[in-house]
């Protein structure tokens, strides 16, 4: 009996030893998130470091844990492909396409894992949701609409007698097809004249840009188009000794040296978008009723070297820009937003 109690007593003191040994059940929930970005550029990258970012307060403040993957397709369709397989073989919680190409392809591979897009131009076009307000599928996200007249309301406060537009795109990018369809009605309806030139790779862009220099275009006018956005290192010095202001829909446009940038805080729209992933992951929201977020996209943000450039100074081009904008700001050249002082 001693021997036996004696054995007892150490198993006893085994299986204590074991569970101090373990890790506390601190009952945090992990959640798999999976992000491809469709191409590295200012606006998109500034996307995704704030909703990484945001992901991270809200693990904090909501006791989760979330395990990240970001890619990048770089704009290859197959790599694309292979990346949303990738997401669907390891099983995340819910995938994030950013811009309309990678929400696209998303939507057509993915049937049960919850979908979160973000920098989606018109989703409703590009038949990702039933509508804004209803999306009706395991997809919703956040929208960098684009007012279109109100780009051109700025083309012409500030070159009232302005008679030829460039419209500078790349034909194959879904979320260029609505603003270029609103620019030429605006156009035509002033009686103004627009010379389109395309692009769909940076070479072909320097050499669409030069040729809107050739046709001796007042402006030029380009929406939140990835390829062009690719491009504006490459085209904006040529552009401003030309002496052709190039308004282009996101301030990472203004940023990468082209004259105005007008539309959403893409900041504010990554940590938006991450807010809808923790509706989603956490408080158990269906993408299916979750509204598609939209923002105000009244911020018009000028280069100020670019400005000069062109024989502009700041100072009155913010007066005359002012009317048509909830905020006029500066900014300088810089490859990305980190890069600025």
């Amino acid at each position: 009996m001693k021997k036996m109690a004696l054995i007892l007593v150490a198993a006893i003191l085994v299986l204590s030893l074991v569970a101090c040994n373990q890790p506390a059940d601190t009952g945090t929930k992990t959640y798999s998130i999976g992000i491809c970005n469709f191409v590295d550029d200012a606006s998109l990258n500034q996307i995704i470091e704030n909703i990484e970012s945001q992901l991270k307060a809200i693990e904090t403040s909501r006791n989760v844990q979330f395990n990240v993957k970001v890619d990048n397709c770089n704009m290859d369709s197959a790599v694309l492909n292979q990346i949303i397989t990738d997401f669907k073989v390891s099983g995340v919680d819910l995938m994030v396409g950013i811009a309309t190409p990678v929400a696209m392809a998303m939507q057509a591979q993915v049937e049960d894992t919850p979908i979160v897009f973000a920098a989606v131009s018109d989703p409703v076009s590009a038949k990702l949701v039933d509508s804004l307000e209803a999306p009706g599928h395991n997809i919703t996200g956040t929208s960098d609409y684009l007012d279109t007249n109100a780009v051109m309301n700025l083309i012409f406060a500030l070159d009232p007698d302005a008679s030829n537009i460039g419209l500078l795109y790349n034909l194959g990018e879904e979320s260029s097809s609505t603003p270029i369809a609103a620019a030429k009605e605006y156009l035509s309806a002033k009686g103004v004249a627009f010379t389109e030139r395309t692009g769909s790779t940076v070479d072909e862009v320097m050499l669409a840009a030069q040729a809107l220099i050739s046709d001796g275009v007042d402006a030029i006018f380009t929406p939140t188009d990835n390829t062009i956005m690719k491009s504006e290192l490459a085209i904006y010095e040529a552009l401003a000794e030309a002496g052709i202001p190039h308004y282009t829909g996101a301030d990472s446009f203004a940023l990468n040296g082209a004259f105005l940038g007008y539309g959403v805080d893409y900041a504010n729209l990554g940590v938006e978008t991450a807010k809808m992933i923790e509706k989603i992951l956490v408080d158990g929201a269906s993408p299916s009723t979750l509204p598609v977020m939209t923002f105000d996209n009244g911020t018009a943000t000028v280069n100020t070297e670019t400005c000069t450039a062109l024989g502009l100074n700041y100072d009155e081009v913010e007066k005359t820009f002012a009317p048509f904008c909830t905020k006029v700001q500066p900014i300088t050249t810089a490859e990305n937003f980190g890069d600025l002082q």
